[in-house]
């Protein structure tokens, strides 16, 4: 085999240079991500600490981040929210709306910018059920611009941006915009959290899947920073206008979120009914704490005042919020906590009425930054170490005790047992959560800003006696930021930032500090669109066929749908016989004849299991109407859990075939096919 140069190595070259760093990107790479850490070596921010937990969960969310990136050919790429297929996503596509803002604030911090620019292009549009479930979608465009600082992609989607925020101004029958009070409401399974207080209660304690609408606090949270988001990118676009009207709107959600949604009783923000019935008062409050109260400050909606301070002092109350493993969804007060009323045969099923959700966690954490970052009279609660401790709570939750302590992120939690209760067969590696976020803005502290400054203020406590996260893109600019206690780790005290490779800022304590950078251009990267994706089994063209015969047309129809993932968990991918000598194949066919140049082809290997890479392949295309070697054809040495290429001579044909050899014993499973024109 002639050694070739695969897709990953040639785009590392259209990279803006990274700075040298003192983390070996190599190394670190490889330890973490194995044969796959081409695809990670350019791409993701290093990061290591002297906590081994964080670490290691921060390199497990790059690796969920990976894998949860489909390839729609055309259309680009998408985040998605379960690994397979599920019922009520929206097909052909296999998108959700419900974790798009935590997607894209990962995203945002990825160097190769394609996969957030895609996927809020796409998000935002009308392939996509943009109403199916309570979003932040004009937010998460804000958000991304506040760290790549690119005008060019954020302008283009302010209309849409507008038109998603008008929806919920609709006549939905599971959400809307109240006129009299002037606030927003949503069934809670339309916000992504059924059986909470308010639909649990507004069945008289029956059910709580359906119903219960109400003025939520999460909804109102979003509208807002969906409005502040649009009047954001109208100031970029130059039209002072519409940002004023949209900066009207949020404020008005500001002052009556805050005049009617806050309980003095409770001391907490909580939700009022909008539904009406024997059970539930239109515009009564709801009778209990739900951890969702904090949701509006990690959208900045809540003036620093201190009587809000109160609120946080029930987040580490263990009587209230704060269990053994993680944080409660409501207060064990609560008539119906912990109380299953939903099952999938005999497996319990999604409710909000007291496990631990990582989706809440994460907003609970961004809040919690925010408020020790810049809300002084409102955090006489909590602290930095209140803020390390429940992220390094939530950290161990990814060690699955029901699958040897596997880092492997579910949906939902036991709170007195860190053991997860739902289970099922799509929850594995789950990406309904943020987590990168978590370091690079809260405790690193790097907190995005829309103008030409970088500014750094990490929440840390001393238990975190060192950090450095370097290769950090911020607005076009290489960025690390350390913090050494006492200068062992790294041969210099304190904190220090550097932009592109040169220290810019350093304080031998952890203040805030505040840098002047340049805007500089994006990195340049290739966006090759393949030619061989398959959205579903029953999209027409191209098409997958296989050598055996009465093989699963699902399991055909996987090797070419645009998803990547080595989790052995949930398999994915055409499973070979046991290889005895024979070669096999898989074919591509096209509706016309189609020009093709290179692939990149996903192995698996698990010796437990008895799979492998192949001991030989080849590709074959039809450019005569048979079927015959590619001409000009380079074959790099065929990797097992990362990405082998491909390339021959640009030939168009009906019809490329992947052709190889099982090694003798071993079975191959060909996660995927991606060819290229």
């Amino acid at each position: 085999m002639t050694p070739f140069p695969f897709i990953f190595t040639v785009l590392a070259s259209t990279f803006v240079s990274l700075a040298a760093g003192l983390l070996d990107a190599d190394a670190l790479t490889k330890q973490h991500f194995g044969p796959d850490a081409p695809w990670f070596r350019d791409r993701i921010p290093l990061f290591e600490s002297s906590s081994q937990v964080l670490d290691e969960v921060y390199y497990y969310r790059w690796n969920v981040f990976r894998t949860h990136q489909r390839d729609l050919g055309p259309k680009g790429f998408i985040t998605t929210e379960f690994l397979d297929n599920v019922g009520w996503q929206t097909n052909p596509w296999a998108s959700l709306i419900d974790a798009t803002g935590f997607h894209l604030r990962e995203g945002r911090w990825c160097r190769d910018l394609r996969f957030k620019r895609d996927y809020a292009k796409f998000i935002l549009s009308s392939d996509s059920n943009t109403h199916q479930f309570s979003e932040v979608l004009g937010d998460s465009v804000w958000q991304s611009y506040l760290v790549d600082g690119v005008a060019e992609d954020a302008i283009p989607l302010l209309d849409e941006m507008q038109a998603v925020y008008a929806g919920w101004n609709g006549t939905f029958d599971f959400g809307g915009f109240d006129t009299a009070k002037g606030l927003y409401w949503i069934q809670p399974l339309t916000d992504a959290t059924e059986y909470t207080i308010a639909s649990i209660d507004a069945s008289g304690g029956k059910d709580g899947f359906r119903g219960g609408e109400a003025f939520r606090l999460t909804i109102n949270s979003y509208q807002y920073a969906n409005a502040l988001a649009i009047a954001n990118v109208a100031d970029l676009k130059g039209d002072s206008a519409l940002a004023s009207s949209f900066r009207s709107r949020a404020n008005a959600i500001k002052t009556l979120t805050q005049q009617s949604l806050w309980n003095t009783t409770l001391e907490h923000f909580i939700d009022r009914y909008k539904v009406n019935n024997e059970f539930a008062k239109y515009w009564d409050p709801i009778r209990g704490r739900e951890l969702a109260g904090y949701v509006p400050w990690l959208h900045n909606l809540p003036d620093d005042d201190v009587k809000y301070s109160k609120s946080w002092s029930h987040l580490t109350n263990t009587s209230k919020f704060q269990g053994e493993h993680g944080l409660r969804t409501v207060e064990p007060s609560y008539q119906y906590y912990m109380r299953q009323y939903r099952y999938e045969g005999t497996k319990p099923e999604c409710q909000w009425n007291g496990p631990v959700w990582p989706y809440q966690i994460t907003q609970v954490l961004g809040a919690l930054s925010n408020v020790l970052d810049h809300y002084p009279s409102s955090s006489g609660a909590v602290s930095n170490a209140d803020y390390i401790r429940i992220l390094t709570q939530y950290a161990q939750l990814h060690h699955n005790p029901e699958r040897g302590n596997i880092l492997d992120i579910e949906e939902d939690y036991n709170p007195d047992k860190g053991s997860p209760i739902v289970g099922l067969a799509r929850s594995p590696h789950y990406f309904h959560s943020g987590y990168i976020d978590l370091i690079l803005e809260g405790l690193v502290g790097i907190r995005p800003r829309a103008d030409g400054n970088l500014e750094v203020h990490p929440t840390i406590d001393k238990t975190i006696t060192y950090f450095r996260a370097e290769r950090i893109l911020y607005h076009g600019n290489d960025v690390a930021v350390q913090w050494d206690v006492d200068g062992a780790r790294y041969g210099r005290a304190g904190l220090v930032v550097e932009v592109n490779g040169e220290v810019k800022a350093e304080s031998a304590s952890l203040e805030r500090l505040v840098v002047p950078v340049p805007r500089r251009a994006p990195p340049a990267f290739e966006s090759p669109i393949p030619v061989s994706v398959q959205l579903q089994a029953n999209t027409p063209w191209p098409k997958g066929s296989v050598s055996e015969p009465n093989q699963n047309a699902a399991k055909v129809h996987s090797a070419i749908d645009g998803r990547i993932w080595f989790f052995p968990e949930l398999p994915h991918g055409w499973d070979t016989p046991t290889g005895a000598g024979q070669e096999l194949w898989y074919q591509l066919d096209f509706e016309n004849p189609t020009s093709t140049s290179r692939a990149e082809i996903a192995f698996y290997k698990d010796a437990g299991e008895g799979f492998d890479a192949p001991e030989s392949y080849r590709v074959q295309v039809s450019s005569t109407g048979t079927l015959a070697d590619a001409s000009g054809a380079k074959y790099g040495a065929a990797v097992a859990n990362g990405i082998t290429g491909a390339s021959w001579n640009s030939t168009a044909s009906k019809q490329v075939r992947l052709v190889f050899k099982p090694k003798d014993g071993q079975k191959v499973r060909l996660v995927e096919f991606k060819v290229f024109a």
